[in-house]
C-alpha cells in the first residue's frame, strides 16, 4: 500500500512486561522499527554489588516468577567459577532435574496459554476455553501443574525456590520423595506428545527469516545448565571468553540493553537455535516426536517456534522421569565452597535462551560488581529484525490484521520484559 498508514496497539496482553513499540511505514516500506521499554530499570546489578557470594542465588530468583531457577543456576555457575569448585555429577544432577522443571511450566504456560490463543483466534486462554478449546487449556494447566510438582519436590516451593544454594542444595530430597513425582509425569508426557502433533498442524503465517543461531551445546546433554556457546555462524567458546564475542549497547527507545555479536551484529537465543544445534541429543521420546512430524532441523519460520517448545516439553519430561528413576541421593546436599578474589561467569539455558552471569568478588566474598545478560535482551534486536521483514511483507493486510499478527510475532519469541527491563504497546505508524 502506498502513502502513510497508521496503526496502534495501545497494550500488548500475554507476555510478561510493559512497554511500546513503534513503526513507521511510507509506500509500503518500513522506515523505522523500534521496541519502545520503557519498564524502569530494576537494578538487580547494582543491588548485588556488597552482598556476600552466597546471596545471589536468593536476590537473582526475584527477577522473575516464571524462570527463577534459571537465575539462580546461572549465579550459582558464575560463582563456583570464581571459588574454584566442581560441585560434581550427583549435585548437578539434581539442578538439571530441578531445570526440567521450569522448562517444563514456562513453555506449557507460554505455549498453550499465551501463545496459542493467536493462532486459534482468541483473545486469551478464557476465551479459548470457552470457544471449543476447553482440552488445550486443561492440557497447559496439566503440564503447568506437572513442572511445578518437580519444582516444588527439589526446590522447596513453586516460585522462587528457597533450596538452592552456591555449592548444591540444602537439603537433598530422598528417592522415596521423588518416586511419586515420576510416576505422576507419565501421564503428561502422553499429553505432551499429542500436543506436538497439535501445534505442528496450527495455521502458520508464511514468514521465513535467516538468523544466526546461539545456545550452548553439550557432547552428551540437550543444553540445560552446562556446555559451551556455540552458533550456526562457528562461533565456540567458554564462558570467559563471553564479553570478547558479545557487547551490550544502550539504545535511545529503550531501558533495557542490546545484546550483539561483535563480528556480526544481531542472533537469536532460544528453542529454534537449541534445536537447530542439540537436536539429535534430544530425550528419546521428543526425539520421536519431533520425528514423527518432520520436525525440519533448522526451523526458519519464527512463528514455529511453538512447535520447538512443545517438543521441549517432552524433552523436559522424558529427562526428568529418567532422573527421577536413576536418583541416588547424595551423600552431601552441596560441597564447601570458600570465598575468594577472583571474577567468576557461568551461563545455562533458560527456557527463553541462554543466561549469562558474571561477579568479581574480593577475598571475603563480598560481590564488587555483577552483570546479568538475559535471554530476552539477547533477541530484541531480532525481534525488531523480524517485525521489519514480516511487516514489508504482508503490508497489503488491513490495519487490524497486521496489528494482530505483528503482536503474535512479537509473542513468538516468549519475551520476558520484566528480565531484560522492558516493553510491551504496539504502535506503527505508516507515512
Amino acid at each position: 500500500m502506498n502513502g502513510k498508514r497508521t496503526l496502534k496497539v495501545d497494550a500488548l496482553a500475554r507476555v510478561e512486561g510493559e512497554g511500546a513499540m513503534h513503526v513507521r511505514l511510507r509506500d509500503g516500506v518500513v522506515e523505522e522499527v523500534e521496541l519502545r521499554i520503557y519498564e524502569p530499570p530494576r537494578f538487580f546489578e547494582a543491588l548485588l554489588r556488597g552482598r556476600t557470594f552466597a546471596e545471589p542465588p536468593d536476590i537473582t530468583a526475584r527477577i522473575c516468577g516464571i524462570c527463577p531457577v534459571a537465575y539462580q543456576l546461572s549465579a550459582c555457575a558464575a560463582i563456583e567459577d570464581a571459588c574454584g569448585v566442581d560441585v560434581g555429577e550427583p549435585i548437578r544432577r539434581l539442578r538439571r532435574l530441578l531445570y526440567c522443571g521450569e522448562w517444563l511450566q514456562s513453555h506449557a504456560l507460554h505455549v498453550f496459554m499465551l501463545h496459542a490463543p493467536d493462532f486459534l483466534g482468541f483473545h486469551g486462554a478464557v476465551e479459548m476455553a470457552n470457544g471449543g478449546h476447553r482440552e488445550v487449556v486443561e492440557r497447559a494447566l496439566r503440564m503447568k501443574k506437572a513442572g511445578n510438582a518437580i519444582i516444588a519436590a527439589v526446590g522447596g516451593r513453586e516460585v522462587h525456590p528457597v533450596n538452592v544454594r552456591v555449592g548444591g542444595f540444602y537439603r537433598a530430597p530422598t528417592a522415596r520423595e521423588l518416586a511419586p513425582v515420576a510416576e505422576q509425569r507419565k501421564p503428561a508426557r502422553d499429553l505432551a506428545i499429542d500436543a506436538v502433533a497439535w501445534a505442528a498442524g496450527l495455521p502458520f503465517p508464511d514468514y521465513e527469516e535467516q538468523h544466526e543461531l546461539v545456545a550452548l551445546v553439550h557432547p552428551d546433554d540437550y543444553p540445560m545448565e552446562r556446555g559451551r556457546l556455540a552458533s550456526t555462524g562457528g562461533l565456540d567458546i567458554g564462558p570467559r571468553e563471553f564479553a570478547d564475542h558479545f557487547v551490550e549497547e544502550q539504545v535511545p527507545h529503550s531501558n533495557a540493553l542490546h545484546c550483539r555479536l561483535r563480528e556480526r551484529g544481531n542472533y537469536l537465543a532460544g528453542p529454534i537455535a537449541r534445536h537447530a544445534l542439540n537436536g539429535d541429543r534430544l530425550a528419546p521420546a521428543a526425539r520421536a516426536a519431533a520425528d514423527a512430524i518432520a520436525l525440519e532441523p533448522v526451523v526458519s519460520n519464527p512463528f514455529r517456534s511453538i512447535v520447538v517448545r512443545c517438543v521441549e516439553i517432552v524433552h523436559a519430561l522424558d529427562e526428568a522421569i529418567a532422573l527421577i528413576e536413576a536418583y541416588e541421593q547424595p551423600d552431601r546436599p552441596a560441597v564447601e565452597v570458600a570465598p575468594r578474589a577472583g571474577v567468576g561467569h557461568g551461563w545455562t539455558e533458560a527456557p527463553r535462551g541462554m543466561l549469562y552471569h558474571r561477579y568479581e568478588l574480593d577475598e571475603q566474598g563480598l560481590i564488587l560488581d555483577a552483570e546479568i545478560i538475559p535471554p530476552t535482551s539477547q533477541n530484541q534486536a531480532t525481534i525488531e529484525d523480524d517485525l521489519r521483514g514480516f511487516v514489508e511483507r504482508h503490508a497489503d493486510l488491513a490495519d487490524e490484521e497486521l496489528g494482530l499478527r505483528c503482536e503474535q510475532a512479537i509473542r513468538n519469541y516468549d519475551p520476558c520484559i520484566s528480565c531484560a527491563t522492558h516493553f510491551l504497546t504496539l504502535e506503527v505508524d505508516r507515512g
